[in-house]
This record gives C-alpha cells, structure tokens and sequence, in this order.
C-alpha cells in the first residue's frame, strides 16, 4: 500500500508541478491521509473523476498522499479526513509530530454518510465511525455519539467566521486540555506543544458537491498556514 501511494503521489506531483511552474511560484506542501476516495478512486486508480475538493486543494496546495505520520515533512501541513485506525506507534508518532510543531486537520466523523463502493469489512473501506483509539481523549475531547438529526442541510457555525451548511454534524466534548469549540461544538482548536491541531465532527462536508462546503475545509487550513 505504501509503494502504491509513493507512485500515484509521484504521478500526482508531476502532473501538479507543470501547473505550479506555469503559475510561477510555488505552493505550500499539503500532506493527505484520508480513507475517502478524495487523492484516488476507490480501486485506487486514476481513470476516476477528479474529485471536486481535490481541486481545491490543488490550487493552493502541492498535494501528497500519505499513508502515516512518519511521512510528514517536519512543522508541515497535514489534511487527515476519516483516516483509517492508527497502530499505537502511529498515534504516538502523530501526536509527537504535532508537539513538535506539525498542524493538522483531522475531519473525524461520528457517523459517516458517504456510500462507499467497497461491501462491509474491507479493509480499504472507509470507517463508519472515527477509529478513535486514544488520541482525542490524549488531547482532552470526547467525539459524541450524538449528532445533528436534520434531514435538511442547515447553517452551522464553525467559528472564527466560518459557517457551512450541512446536516448530520457530529460535536465535540472538551474534557481537559488547551482546546476551545466552535459554538455548535462542531470544531475544536487545540494548541498542542508547539504544534497545532483543528479537529472537525464530520467528514462528509469532504466529498460534498457544494463548493461552499468545500470552501469551509479550506478556511480551515488557512488558518493553519503560515
């Protein structure tokens, strides 16, 4: 899976990098680590529609996929959306990095919408429910099991300026440590060490066809570059 990955963000970069030489300044790197097809397809092929956020993304980020925390570029940028679980050593490793001063972009879904191709119990399938297997609670958050029941997309406030419409928003519980939510307690922005982390209850706003939606994601990583 990592060969893989390598390859398709080698092939990912160099369609990229003709566009970044065009434009004639370079783009800030964006890791991603994401169990949605957001990079791919979901058999992990290129003949699949560009997916719309990656785009997005594209046209403020170099993109690279990653598999794990020990791929990331030290004090970098990191968009992980629905990530599959983490062995211990990972988690521990993602933590230090964000110590150290990474900034990260975790989208964690309680209760993912998102049809995925793949039959129940493929590893490759995305998560119903994000795999939390420490980490939040490492940073004093609690992802509720509750989430917003709207059969319609409605505003949610984000913070800091931010709204989207969406519907089926998780939130968040602070429990301890250096975070503060969002009024809706959608988001949390944590200082962690030197590092810092924006932690979203939603994932599906990620694969959404409304640009503004999208748009919301990409706030929020502005507001973790520098």
């Amino acid at each position: 899976m990592r060969g893989l990955t390598l390859v398709l963000a080698a092939t990912l970069g160099a369609c990229d990098s003709g566009g970044a030489s065009q434009a004639g300044a370079a783009k800030p790197e964006l890791a991603l680590l994401t169990s949605l097809p957001i990079a791919f397809g979901e058999n992990f092929g290129l003949e699949a529609a560009r997916n719309p956020l990656l785009e997005d993304l594209e046209s403020r980020f170099t993109v690279v996929p990653v598999d794990g925390p020990e791929q990331l570029p030290r004090q970098g940028l990191l968009l992980a959306v629905q990530p599959q679980a983490m062995t211990a050593e990972r988690l521990v490793a993602l933590d230090k990095w964000v110590r150290d001063g990474g900034r990260l972009v975790l989208m964690s879904d309680p209760v993912l919408r998102f049809d995925s191709e793949r039959p129940l119990g493929d590893r490759f399938r995305p998560p119903l429910r994000y795999p939390d297997t420490g980490l939040l609670q490492h940073w004093g958050l609690t992802l509720d099991d509750a989430v917003d029941d709207r059969s319609e997309p409605g505003e949610t406030d984000f913070g800091r300026g931010i709204t989207v419409s969406a519907a089926g928003l998780g939130s968040f519980t602070r429990a301890g440590g250096n975070c503060t939510l969002s009024p809706t307690r959608a988001v949390a922005r944590c200082r962690i060490g030197k590092g810092y982390a924006t932690l979203v209850a939603d994932a599906d706003i990620a694969m959404a066809p409304e640009a503004e939606r999208r748009e919301a994601v990409l706030k929020l990583l502005g507001e973790l570059t520098r």
